[in-house]
């Protein structure tokens, strides 16, 4: 088994927000991943159930870049599950 990416968390939402994903709520986001101590288990906890903090994650242009999303997903070693429900959530915002 791999060591887990040593990328942060502020590496990972931008890679995101490159990809066409908006952030409500971003700075909330933020300092909730930065008080984890496993911030991928945070941001998956937070992607599906962060509606009543105000955190939301939407098409920004109606065109998000899946690959990028992808990629950046695959980069930050979240499991695949993970990136289905993801990009589920966004078609769904749209």
């Amino acid at each position: 088994m791999g060591s887990l990416s040593t990328e942060s968390f502020d590496q990972f939402l931008d890679s995101l927000k490159q990809a066409g994903v908006a952030i409500s709520n971003e700075l909330e986001l933020r300092e909730r991943l930065a008080e984890a101590q496993r911030w991928r288990f945070a941001f998956a906890t937070l992607a599906s159930n962060g509606r009543p903090l105000g955190i939301r994650f939407q098409d920004h242009s109606a065109g998000v870049n899946e690959a990028e999303i992808h990629r950046a997903f695959t980069q930050f070693q979240f499991p695949e599950s993970m990136e289905v429900a993801f990009a589920a959530s966004l078609r769904a915002e749209h």
